[in-house]
């Protein structure tokens, strides 16, 4: 029950096609991409902060 399937998908995205119009879907991918790529770099640069700080207290590591 949990997963989506492809009917759901394109169910979705024509959602998506009224909702926001053909035109401003693409703006719309790239924002998203942007905001992912964002994440993933905040999420890596949080991930070394502890890393290092983890190393900076326990020389053992």
């Amino acid at each position: 029950m949990g997963r989506i399937g492809l009917g759901e998908i394109i169910v979705i995205g024509l959602v998506i096609m009224l909702l926001f119009g053909a035109k401003k879907l693409p703006e719309l991918g790239t924002a998203l991409g942007e905001f992912l790529k964002r994440f993933k770099k905040a999420t890596r640069d949080i991930n070394e902060d502890v890393k290092n700080i983890t190393k900076d207290n326990d020389p053992h590591i």
